[in-house]
């Protein structure tokens, strides 16, 4: 998803300093994700994550309605329902993996969208392309290391994560410039109350104590993620505030080794800076080929 108005060009420093508040809000949110799940089970906290953002976002849409028109609904829906099965995953993930191998996995998802735009959508993939998404999947080999350390239902929750995130950068493609970011926001935390909560019945365990305090944790820092990240691309393109996205992996890492006890080894470092790399790169022919237009796109993209 990239913009090539004069508009967003000429702010890319607050684009990335959105992205910055993003990393934080998402790295918040996995820490409370982490500690919530010692006495709640991954899957009823989905639930209690869509409940405690819509808490918070209540305010905007009384003070402005129109953020819950169900103008395309239908698209919203579409984006919502992989929305969920990434929550489930990245939930789950966050909870049973190393942080640090988790967010180097889901870096992949732009390139696993790359990949599904061209399977789903019909679009051309050319040389240029092609080799940035062959760099990124070795970058996941690299992180995952097959036949070197087991493939854990974490990591496996990962990698659908990844594909479940990537899913959604497709289906919201369809929803650029035809519904309000606020309401895209909104949506991703309407829709899957109901789905959500009939999973979490069959993991139920009633907060209790510190719980509530993580939750409510879980649910700000999830909004403010996504807030911060549908402003970063609405005043800037991709490719001027994906690098910054890094600085989540960062992040990531310290929390990772600091509050839990899990160091990250160069190979993964490596192998997440390659998948972000080729994320970015692609972000970028993305944003060059938007601007050309089709009938001047180059033989070898």
């Amino acid at each position: 998803m990239t913009r090539s108005s004069s508009n967003t060009a000429s702010r890319p420093l607050a684009g990335a300093a959105w992205i910055l508040v993003a990393a934080v809000g998402f790295s918040a949110a996995w820490v409370f994700i982490r500690l919530a799940s010692e006495t709640i089970h991954p899957f009823a906290l989905v639930f209690w994550r869509n409940i405690a953002g819509l808490m918070f976002i209540l305010p905007l849409v009384l003070r402005d309605p129109a953020i819950a028109s169900p103008n395309r609904w239908k698209s919203h829906a579409v984006r919502s329902t992989s929305g969920v099965i990434g929550m489930f995953t990245m939930f789950y993930a966050v909870a049973n993996a190393p942080m640090a191998t988790v967010q180097a996995i889901t870096f992949a998802a732009p390139i696993f969208a790359t990949a599904g735009a061209a399977l789903f959508l019909g679009e051309t993939l050319r040389a240029r392309r092609v080799g940035a998404l062959l760099v990124g999947f070795a970058g996941i080999l690299v992180v995952l290391r097959p036949g070197m350390q087991p493939l854990t239902p974490g990591i496996i929750s990962a990698i659908i994560a990844a594909g479940s995130i990537a899913f959604s950068i497709i289906a919201i493609k369809r929803l650029v410039g035809l519904a309000r970011p606020m309401a895209v926001v909104f949506w991703s935390f309407a829709l899957p109350v109901l789905p959500t909560f009939f999973v979490a019945l069959a993991f139920w365990t009633t907060p209790s104590g510190v719980a509530w305090l993580y939750i409510l944790g879980i649910g700000a820092g999830t909004l403010i993620a996504q807030t911060a990240t549908v402003r970063a691309f609405a005043i800037a393109e991709a490719t001027a505030v994906m690098p910054y996205d890094f600085v989540r992996f960062g992040i990531t890492v310290a929390i990772g080794a600091l509050l839990f006890g899990e160091p990250a080894d160069a190979t993964t470092l490596i192998g997440g800076a390659i998948i972000l790399g080729s994320a970015i790169y692609l972000a970028y022919r993305e944003a060059v080929l938007a601007r050309k237009g089709p009938a001047s796109a180059p033989k070898l993209d």
